[in-house]
């Protein structure tokens, strides 16, 4: 299940300058994660980009969409280990959002899940092949479940269209060995190559930080 939306740690969102992030070679079937058949990306390499961020390296996806280029400083982690990028078109100053969390989504929960950051409005769920339609209020998104979590593009109703929402979530994949270099920021010398465990995380619950204060405290 999509936890209630946690606090996001991203940087701070600035629509320029952009990167366009280029997509692997070959893609078949909604969100189908192929990447490009040559230059993958050394998974050591993901491990420490991505670890630096406190990212976990299986969480990192790109997309593409006709006119939509990466804001790269929109890029970091989504909650506790997830990865967030927001996409941006210059020409119609539309946005949509990346967002890759743990959980999964089903007949069952769909309905009850918010639409990106969603603030309780009620929630129409349409099954487009191994993909989710969602919208509720002004917002929609596609959602991809996956192994353990799950990939959703979410954009408002006024921007992005359905289908281009659809063409991102089929283009999604790991990225390879370019990509990974313009996306992520080098990790730092002696930077551990596995994400850093979150502390402040309680192992039930929706995954918020725990900010009590103690006895002392």
């Amino acid at each position: 299940m999509i936890r209630a939306v946690r606090a996001v740690r991203v940087l701070p969102l600035l629509l320029l300058p952009l990167l366009l992030v280029s997509c692997g070679t070959e893609k078949a079937g909604a969100g189908a994660d192929t990447g490009s058949s040559a230059d993958a990306a050394d998974p050591a390499e993901l491990a420490a980009r991505a670890g630096a961020l406190g990212i976990a390296p299986e969480f990192v996806y790109v997309t593409e969409a006709p006119g939509f280029a990466v804001a790269q400083q929109s890029v970091g982690v989504f909650g506790g280990d997830g990865f967030h990028a927001a996409y941006f078109s210059q020409k119609t100053h539309a946005q949509f959002e990346l967002f890759v969390d743990r959980g999964t989504l089903t007949a069952e929960n769909c309905p009850k899940t918010q639409v990106g950051q969603g603030s309780g409005e009620s929630v129409a769920c349409e099954r487009d092949g191994d993909a989710w339609y969602r919208k509720a209020g002004g917002r929609h998104e596609y959602a991809l479940p996956r192994d353990g979590h799950v990939i959703r593009l979410v954009g408002n109703t006024d921007g992005p269209t359905r289908a281009v929402l659809r063409e991102a979530a089929e283009a999604t994949h790991h990225p390879d060995a370019a990509e990974l270099t313009a996306l992520l920021p080098p990790a730092p010398e002696g930077a551990a190559t596995e994400p850093v465990e979150r502390g402040d995380l309680p192992p039930v619950g929706d995954g918020a930080p725990n900010n009590e204060v103690g006895a002392s405290g």
